[in-house]
């Protein structure tokens, strides 16, 4: 996608979009590949942080795009989500077990101030209000259903930060399930903007793609999140069982914890 107006078409607007397609590329690969790969093994922690990086490199570049393009405030508003995502869920596997910090409480700072304007504007949406704010893309159809869906997945980011910062920290599966879903969540809004945003924007214009499989990429990384989550709540995967008595388990267990693990 090329930005069309003068703005975006700046020499500095242009780079940006570059690295930020460029990051989300990359991200799309290592995430695929660390969701694929043995959890806890080398594969897994190598291409894990390389996602995280290019994620949290592909949202600082998007939240500047929106800056400097007029209309862009939702794009903001979802850049600095990513961004949060990201962090958090890594930042669960960077902390030991039941500790949490300055940069916890910062982060539900940002989610707090983040829920404010997006549970606004669902409501806007569906009480049929005008809304607050103008955007480049009519808030209507399937992207008043994602700003719907945004709304809900913050709201229990709130809850969950706040219950983290109330416990002083996160422990055993529960620590687990947060960097998981975070994670997966974090590729399903890079294979969304890619497969269901900027793909159908470079295909001619004769070529028409069902939507359905456009959306396919994102509902193969929710489906893979659902298998995690219930495996690691359900299963004794997580905790020694006979899942994991096999000589790999020592090195899976302890890598799982390690700084650069990420799911």
């Amino acid at each position: 996608m090329v930005p069309s107006d003068p703005v975006s078409l700046s020499p500095p607007a242009i780079a940006a979009f570059a690295v930020h397609v460029s990051a989300g590329a990359v991200a799309l690969f290592a995430g695929t590949v660390a969701l694929s790969a043995t959890k806890g093994g080398t594969l897994h922690r190598r291409a894990g942080t390389v996602f995280a990086i290019a994620m949290l490199t592909m949202a600082v570049f998007a939240d500047y795009l929106a800056v400097v393009r007029p209309d862009q405030l939702p794009n903001l508003m979802i850049g600095t989500f990513t961004f949060y995502l990201i962090t958090t869920a890594w930042l669960t596997v960077l902390r030991p077990e039941g500790q949490s910090g300055a940069i916890e409480k910062g982060a539900f700072a940002v989610i707090l101030i983040l829920f404010a304007p997006f549970a606004l504007l669902s409501f806007q949406l569906a009480t049929g209000m005008t809304p607050f704010l103008r955007s480049a893309t009519p808030l209507r159809g399937p992207v008043a259903i994602a700003l719907y869906v945004f709304t809900l997945v913050i709201g229990i980011a709130v809850v969950t930060d706040l219950k983290v910062l109330l416990a002083g920290g996160i422990r055993g599966r529960a620590r687990i399930e947060r960097h998981l879903w975070r994670m997966c969540l974090g590729l399903a809004m890079a294979a969304g903007s890619a497969f269901t945003n900027g793909f159908p924007r470079l295909l001619p214009k004769e070529v028409h793609v069902p939507l359905i499989w456009l959306f396919m990429p994102q509902f193969i990384v929710l489906g893979a999140l659902f298998f995690w989550l219930i495996r690691v709540r359900f299963t004794r995967w997580y905790d020694g069982g006979s899942e994991l008595k096999t000589d790999a388990e020592p090195m899976i267990a302890a890598a799982a914890f390690s700084p650069a693990a990420t799911d």
